[in-house]
């Protein structure tokens, strides 16, 4: 099996047409670093060439799915770095290139012929969301919660999946608030399949996948061809705008704000200010 530093990836050895793919920072809330997404494509690209394999679950180690991008990392820290440039001016292609190849990353999950499941729990949310709505169905525990909170200020989602899974209205009040919703909230808008306490969860996921990958590896190809096809209208595009607009919102004034307040009181005082109403 591959060995990565952010993550884990192996067989089921209880379902070897399952692999599980299991994002392993705990200690961080699976945060992700500038590790994580070359290392979700790599490993997706192990499970795509296993002809073993016929559908990958993802899912996070210890509290949750994920916590999004670590703070520490990009908010609290003043090196430099693509995503978090000191120095001016800000030149957007070198930001625009670091982030396009995580979101291009993300996508493998999207891209990669075998189906791909997110089971969460706990919370997916900012870049942790990225990851599950790049899954082609998601799995949730009744209490789990996903959202995109950075859209409030320093962050645009540049998958840009979320107007895909909801579709324009629900997908503006997400982006528009920054709101997390649970797992029942997310069944119920289409965006998760299934929603099930949170002690159901493994077993439900497994259900679902288990029969998924009873089907033939090329039958399961050509049917994601086909739905992906569809949804594929405009998202290149809309993938490119995104994230030239996420490099953006860490460089305009309020993004500039955040980021200093997060140096000097730390990114958990800065993401409360910015929950808070208050003006920046």
């Amino acid at each position: 099996m591959p060995t990565f530093s952010t993550l884990k990836i192996d067989q089921d050895p209880n379902a070897p047409r399952l692999a599980r793919l299991l994002l392993n920072r705990p200690e961080r809330l699976n945060a992700i670093n500038d590790e994580t997404p070359g290392e979700i494509r790599a490993a997706v690209e192990w499970a795509q060439a296993n002809d073993e394999v016929h559908a990958i679950v993802i899912e996070g180690a210890g509290k949750g799915f994920c916590g999004g991008y670590d703070l520490t990392l990009f908010a609290e820290s003043s090196t430099e770095h693509p995503a978090r440039q000191e120095t001016y001016p800000w030149d957007p292609m070198v930001d625009y290139a670091y982030m396009r190849k995580g979101t291009d990353d993300f996508m493998s999950l999207w891209r990669c012929t075998k189906p791909t499941i997110a089971k969460i729990h706990g919370h997916a949310v900012a870049g942790g969301s990225d990851i599950a709505l790049c899954c082609d169905l998601i799995v949730m525990a009744e209490d789990a919660r996903i959202g995109y909170m950075p859209t409030r200020v320093w962050g645009c989602p540049t998958t840009a999946m979320w107007t895909h899974r909801l579709g324009p209205a629900r997908a503006k009040q997400m982006m528009f608030t920054g709101d997390t919703i649970d797992g029942r909230t997310a069944a119920e808008w289409g965006l998760a399949n299934e929603a099930v306490p949170v002690e159901e969860l493994e077993s439900a996921t497994l259900r679902l996948a288990n029969r998924i990958a009873a089907v033939p590896r090329g039958q399961l190809a050509m049917l994601k061809l086909v739905v992906n096809q569809i949804m594929s209208t405009g998202l290149d595009q809309a993938q490119t705008l995104a994230t030239v607009f996420d490099g953006i919102t860490r460089h305009n004034p309020e993004g500039l704000w955040f980021r200093r307040y997060a140096q000097t009181e730390g990114f958990k005082a800065a993401v409360q200010w910015r929950d808070s109403g208050k003006p920046i």
